[in-house]
């Protein structure tokens, strides 16, 4: 076997490797010299399988096992000569090359590794902006929020019709094409009028009922509705109100300031506007870090810290950015790139310049995670997959599984640590606070 690695920048090295024909020969021939000795097959006693049987049976499989064992040593033997470890190694080698020939096997890959970064400046790179503020009437909305959370349900005096905000007990039953479906159908049920739990003009349809009466609801179902059998379909719902509750928000009393503030010694009214505020800044916080901080932060950290980037991760990327792209070609474009490698090349290319960003945001914030101490336990990891499928409606367990047998739970960690990272760097970091943009 004949080698020749040589390292081509700070993180990245090739290695090309020459295989003889007989050396393979050879590597199969021990492979299957070994395998007689444990295989059982009918009509051999164990332990006695001649070779030249484990040859013609198992051929392809030891043909591959010889590859991958021989393949094995050339990249012990290419990391020994470039004085590396295998634990310094990122992603798996890329291959530029595998010719088999006759005499030999000839192979190029690249081998990358970890860059070794120093971010001990990245804070002077985190944007300024202004502290996020309450207003009266974001504050009174909050305040009316939380009150509603411990507001009690009572039936309505008179006979007044049902108005937006009342809760409705009802029966009602849907009809397509006059026959009814399933789901269509419930008794006593409740429901917030104006919560907008139901299709389009349903609430809006019961406005103005009064206790007893009964109306036909003519609708159609959104044509993006979940259920396709429903998507676009007109319907009928019967429904007839039973009961009308008005939703009665308490006063802001000692007893119910015990309630909303159960962990402090001395619960008070001004403590509770204290608590509202911070909630409305955090959440103001929160939604200028999503929607425009982390992408400044991000652009500068890529602008400004400049290293080798492991070209297999990148190509690895590349294709990964062109695949997902893939599926929003037109037929046209599809066809056209299946059917002409140049193009197909020169339209992957086109992805790599994102790929190279997003391989070193990847690391920069790999780095960052470990200054700061950041991580992402086993069990955060299946909370966090776990809550993704309740809230889409999906089997939590599968979609665990679904994430593990695709390899994406590395991704899914990274994502969530990055999204940890960052709210805790414009969170808790002091020096985020500059003041006026």
């Amino acid at each position: 076997m004949e080698i020749k690695a040589k390292q081509l920048d700070s993180v990245n090295a090739s290695a090309h490797i020459k295989i003889p024909s007989q050396e393979l020969k050879n590597e199969v021939q021990n492979l299957a010299k070994k395998a007689s000795k444990t295989l059982k097959i009918d009509g051999f006693r164990p332990g006695h399988v001649p070779v030249a049987v484990i040859l013609k049976r198992y051929e392809k499989q030891l043909q591959n096992d010889a590859e991958q064992n021989l393949l094995k040593n050339a990249l012990n033997n290419a990391l020994k000569e470039l004085k590396k470890d295998s634990k310094e190694l990122v992603g798996e080698p890329y291959f530029e090359k595998f010719d088999k020939k006759d005499e030999e096997i000839d192979i190029e890959f690249i081998l990358s590794f970890k860059p070794d970064l120093k971010l001990d400046d990245y804070e002077k790179y985190i944007p300024q902006y202004s502290e996020p503020k309450a207003t009266k009437k974001e504050m009174d909305e909050k305040r009316k929020e939380l009150l509603k959370t411990h507001a009690s349900l009572e039936p309505i005096k008179g006979k007044r019709a049902l108005k937006e905000g009342d809760f409705a007990k009802f029966d009602f039953e849907g009809f397509i094409d006059g026959k009814s479906f399933e789901g269509g159908k419930a008794n006593d049920y409740v429901l917030e009028i104006g919560s907008k739990q139901f299709i389009p003009g349903f609430e809006e349809g019961m406005i103005g009922l009064k206790i007893g009466e009964e109306k036909d609801l003519n609708l159609s179902f959104p044509k993006e509705y979940p259920a396709q059998h429903l998507a676009g379909k007109e319907v009928v719902f019967k429904v007839k109100l039973h009961e009308i509750e008005e939703l009665k928000i308490p006063e802001l009393n000692e007893e119910l300031l015990k309630k909303i503030l159960p962990n402090e010694k001395e619960p008070n009214a001004e403590l509770l506007e204290e608590k509202i505020e911070e909630q409305i800044k955090n959440e103001k916080l929160l939604k200028l870090v999503d929607e425009e901080l982390k992408a400044k932060f991000a652009d500068a950290l890529i602008e400004n810290y400049n290293f080798d980037l492991p070209k297999g991760i990148v190509e690895q990327e590349t294709d990964m950015q062109f695949r997902s792209a893939w599926q929003n070609f037109s037929e046209e474009e599809k066809k056209e790139l299946s059917q002409n490698r140049e193009k197909a090349k020169e339209k992957r290319d086109s992805f790599k310049e994102e790929a190279q960003k997003s391989v070193k945001l990847t690391f920069i914030i790999d780095g960052l995670a470990k200054l700061r101490k950041i991580d992402i336990n086993d069990q955060e990891l299946i909370q966090a997959i776990y809550f993704e499928a309740y809230r889409n409606g999906i089997n939590p367990k599968e979609h665990f599984e679904n994430y593990k047998r695709q390899g994406a739970l590395p991704a899914v960690k990274m994502a969530l640590i990055e999204q940890k990272l960052f709210n805790d760097i414009f969170f808790f970091s002091k020096t985020n606070k500059k003041g006026e943009k």
